[in-house]
């Protein structure tokens, strides 16, 4: 169908349901690309590697870029003081070929989730790019999404075009589903962001997409059933060049100069998953609403156009610590649906709706320029083209909600205040 690159899910190859001992038999040695090497025309050149001889092929016959998720294993001994006790070193691997087959990009993943044991960390943090005829292109995994090494370093410091991204997300509502923050990212990033999803129903992993910093090209979300898709989409091959790129935000400017909204008396918590929100109830088809915790004041304006009497709206803020193991900080403010006309109900998972919205505009007192803008329809639909952000850092709506809404959320990261990651060891 004329694509110039594939991108193929994390896992895509082997699985994922592995132990150390079980996956080291498919595990190959990927050189450096430095070796300027095409396995397709030299599969012996190095160690058995026949799934590289298949991608190098598969790229050079078709004359595309191929990028895939894979595993790689290099030996080491006791005098490196954390080799493993094995005797060798595991990596969560993507490898990109180009047109011609030779392998030109190789990362290893430096943000490795708790189930991942039949890998380990690497030593440094790898931002690795590449040049193509459409682009400076720059490639990661998974949850590295999350951290400021790699993401925002390829971003911010490498100026990379647009983001390769194999994944195995497992959705979580009502802010980190796919499509939801992956598109938000690359909104608030300014890149392009290629997402490709493994799609396991029983995982809960489903959602993949071809992300603009203008919003998504095309997505794709199913929790239904079993069947993938191929997303194809032309995208803009630089996008900071294009005349439509989003100007620059400040995300604070429009919410620290504003006169504060009354404060809100009978705020409330709940749990979002273990984070502690600071929920207001919109009691109200129309109004204005501050919510303040910490150092975040999340101030809303809105009109419903016809409130359903069994569903109830909050106006949230959190500020802090996520995570149980590693800890990372958030700043999130939010206007969502709860899943029940019950106050406790609030943030738990909702994937439906019936009340629509006229207007909501959304900002907050962000400590932070990273900052992404998600909007949830019902039915875990995004909302292309309804939604636009301000210079001033105002998330608003264009001309109301086409669809009823489960979340409007501005979703921030101070990766400054992050703890320090406990499972990573160095040398």
């Amino acid at each position: 169908q004329g694509a110039h690159i594939i991108v193929t899910p994390e896992d895509g190859i082997y699985g994922w349901r592995f132990s150390r001992e079980a996956i080291y038999p498919y595990l190959e040695d990927i050189p450096d690309p430095v070796v300027n090497w095409i396995p397709c025309t030299e599969p012996t050149r190095f160690a058995p590697a026949p799934v590289q001889e298949r991608l190098s092929c598969m790229a050079r016959n078709n004359s595309i870029y191929v990028v895939a998720n894979m595993g790689d294993k290099k030996p080491c001994n006791s005098s490196d003081p954390s080799c493993p006790s094995d005797g060798r070193y595991q990596y969560n691997t993507d490898v990109v070929f180009d047109p011609e087959g030779k392998l030109v990009a190789r990362y290893h993943k430096y943000n490795l989730l708790r189930g991942e044991t039949q890998f380990n960390y690497p030593k440094e943090p790898e931002a690795v790019t590449f040049e193509t005829p459409f682009g400076k292109f720059g490639v990661f995994t998974c949850f590295d999404i999350l951290f400021y090494e790699p993401a925002v370093v390829l971003v911010s410091k490498l100026q990379v075009d647009t983001v390769l991204f194999p994944t195995a997300w497992m959705n979580v509502l009502p802010f980190l589903t796919a499509v939801e923050f992956h598109s938000a990212w690359a909104m608030g990033m300014g890149v392009n962001l290629l997402s490709a999803n493994t799609h396991n129903v029983s995982q809960a992993m489903t959602g993949d997409g071809l992300f603009t910093p203008e919003g998504p090209a095309t997505y794709h979300y199913d929790s239904e059933t079993e069947e993938g898709r191929l997303l194809l989409a032309e995208l803009s091959a630089r996008p900071r060049l294009s005349p439509t790129y989003p100007p620059a935000i400040n995300w604070s400017s429009y919410a620290t100069s504003i006169k504060k909204f009354p404060e809100e008396k009978d705020t409330f918590s709940g749990a979002v998953r273990r984070d502690i929100f600071t929920f207001s109830e919109l009691r109200h088809k129309s109004g204005n609403y501050t919510v303040c915790q910490g150092d975040l004041c999340c101030h809303l304006v809105y009109q419903m156009s016809n409130k359903s009497k069994d569903e109830v709206y909050v106006l949230g803020a959190f500020d802090g610590l996520h995570g149980s193991v590693i800890k990372y900080y958030w700043q999130i403010c939010t206007l969502l649906k709860c899943k029940s006309t019950e106050l406790n109900t609030c943030g738990q998972p909702v994937e439906t709706a019936e009340t629509r919205f006229e207007m909501f505009s959304l900002s907050g007192t962000f400590g932070t320029n990273y900052v992404f803008p998600e909007v949830l329809y019902s039915g875990v639909q995004l909302a292309p083209g309804e939604f636009e952000v301000l210079r001033d850092g105002r998330l608003k709506s264009k001309h109301g909600t086409s669809k009823p809404l489960i979340t409007a959320t501005l979703f921030g990261r101070l990766y400054e205040k992050d703890l320090p990651h406990p499972l990573r060891t160095s040398p």
